[in-house]
């Protein structure tokens, strides 16, 4: 609101609640009103009350000046009784307690150009207001920004670059400055495996191929290729239940004996329930003399908590020993307490971030390792085991920010043998699955040799998840596809199942 003369000044306090400024085009004081208070104006010239045309106030009078404060003890508020406010006059301020008034007292003023300050309103279900959003800043409510009172949506949230390493005015956003962080690729709902469902898969039908493809004398190994490797898990494993439902035989002991070498190995795997899989390739792990600590790690490091209690179930179905106990005697230390952790399948895995969480586990990882006389291994275990996959993408960020080196160099310096293998591949796995998956790949192929093992364990677990993603990682990291090295590194039937699982050159 301006007075003829005086344009409101920028920077001056808005009238707090109860005080309302004259209004354009308002009643003078009627005749009986009250007179001058103790420290108010003078009566202007021509004496009291006002004459026609004496409002508003001459030079010197009300209203405040630049700068000045709201109107003073003394001066004139409207009366009770009094005419309301005209059409075009500043609107009354809103009841505190409702959307958009303030707390009692009114809205404290910020200096031009600084954020105003949020909205609070102690009246409100829930505590407090969104807060307001200006450019740079992210929409109210993302994935991360605690608002009491309202239900937390999982959201997918990789944290969003570009503000340059200043304070973040969103809580939920951190203030990234230079370096990328690590992000799994993210599929965005789209199905990125390279085996899907046949259309109109009949596993009566089915059946009769494999047992043509078995019967009299020789094997039809393409037939078995090409069924297998066109059918998804879950149209793979009731042809056990249908093939001795038809021919009263078991179809796992029928292929036992018609194949060998690793494309038996392979097709075994096939025929596994993915729980099955796993808990065969743990027990396998831990069988005999010697063990396979990175099958161990990479099954329960990548697993969802889901999936690890239903492998416990069926390790224990199995081998009528639990998934602990096994882990308890075939490993020992802190590397046992790593897998034991795992095996609990109790990581949070909600999608939202606390950066200043994330911050405070980096700076405990930092104290119990690169800064610490010795190494609190305990500590690396419990926020390593314990927390979202996108929280501890967010801490490795943090770590690298405040101390200037890779979690994974820390890893490399604080620890050794077995548990630094084993936390060095939960690091990996969480900053980017397939990246890490292809990784192993590589390996089991590099060299001498190969660990098919782990080739025939990844191809068929990955297969309906994240094959595609795998795949351009390997490219991109290791220059050549992954086609193109198992085509080079394998031979026979076992290569030609292999390929239809890997789905395509890149």
């Amino acid at each position: 609101m301006s007075y003829p003369g005086y344009p409101p000044p920028a920077g001056t306090y808005p009238p707090q609640p109860g005080f309302y400024p004259p209004q354009a085009g308002g009643y003078p004081p009627q005749p009986g009103g009250y007179p001058p208070q103790a420290g108010g104006y003078p009566p202007q010239a021509g004496g009291y009350p006002p004459q026609a045309g004496g409002y508003p106030p001459q030079a010197g009078g009300y209203p405040p000046q630049a700068g000045g404060y709201p109107p003073q003890p003394g001066a004139y508020p409207p009366q009770p009784g009094s005419y309301p406010p005209q059409a075009g006059a500043y609107p009354s301020p809103l009841p505190t307690g409702t959307w958009g008034g303030g707390p009692s007292g009114g809205y404290p003023s910020t200096a031009p150009g600084s954020y105003p300050n949020p909205g609070y309103n102690a009246g409100m279900p829930g505590g407090t207001m969104p807060q307001q959003q200006y450019p740079g800043m992210g929409y109210p409510g993302q994935p991360g920004q605690t608002m009491p009172g309202y239900p937390q949506a999982p959201s997918p949230n990789p944290p969003m670059p570009g503000y340059g390493g200043a304070p973040s005015p969103n809580p939920s956003m951190p203030a990234y400055g230079g370096g990328a962080m690590p992000v799994a690729p993210s599929s965005n709902g789209v199905f990125r495996g390279t085996i899907k469902d046949f259309p109109g898969a009949d596993p009566l039908k089915d059946v009769e191929v494999l047992r043509k493809a078995m019967k009299g004398f020789g094997t039809d190994e393409q037939a078995i290729i090409d069924l297998l490797g066109s059918r998804s898990n879950k149209q793979r494993v009731p042809l056990l239940r249908s093939y001795k439902t038809s021919y009263g035989k078991d179809l796992i002991k029928d292929l036992h004996s018609e194949l060998s070498g690793d494309f038996r190995n392979l097709v075994m795997a096939m025929l596994k329930s993915p729980a099955e899989l796993d808990a065969s390739e743990l027990h396998s792990a831990m069988k005999g003399a010697g063990t396979d600590e990175a099958c161990m790690i990479e099954i329960l490091s990548s697993r969802s908590n889901a999936e690890i209690k239903e492998i416990n179930r069926i390790y224990k179905e199995s081998y009528k020993k639990s998934l602990e106990d096994a882990i308890k005697s075939d490993t020992s230390g802190h590397f046992c307490r790593l897998l034991i952790s795992l095996a609990q399948g109790n990581r949070d895995e909600r999608e939202n971030i606390d950066v200043s969480l994330a911050q405070q586990d980096a700076q405990a990882l930092y104290a119990a390792g690169e800064n610490k006389l010795g190494t609190d291994e305990s500590k690396f275990n419990a926020i390593l085991c314990a927390r979202s996959k996108p929280h501890l993408r967010t801490v490795f960020y943090e770590y690298q920010k405040m101390c200037g080196r890779d979690i994974e160099k820390s890893i490399n310096r604080e620890m050794s043998g077995d548990l630094e293998s084993g936390m060095l591949a939960v690091v990996k796995c969480i900053k980017n699955t397939p990246g890490y998956f292809a990784e192993r790949l590589y390996k089991s192929m590099k060299g001498a040799g190969t660990k098919d093992r782990t080739l025939i364990r990844i191809m068929v677990s990955r297969s309906e998840i994240d094959m595609l993603d795998i795949r351009q990682e390997y490219v991109k990291n290791y220059g050549k596809s992954l086609y193109t090295h198992i085509h080079g590194d394998t031979s026979g039937d076992y290569r030609k199942l292999l390929i239809k699982l890997c789905g395509g050159n890149d």
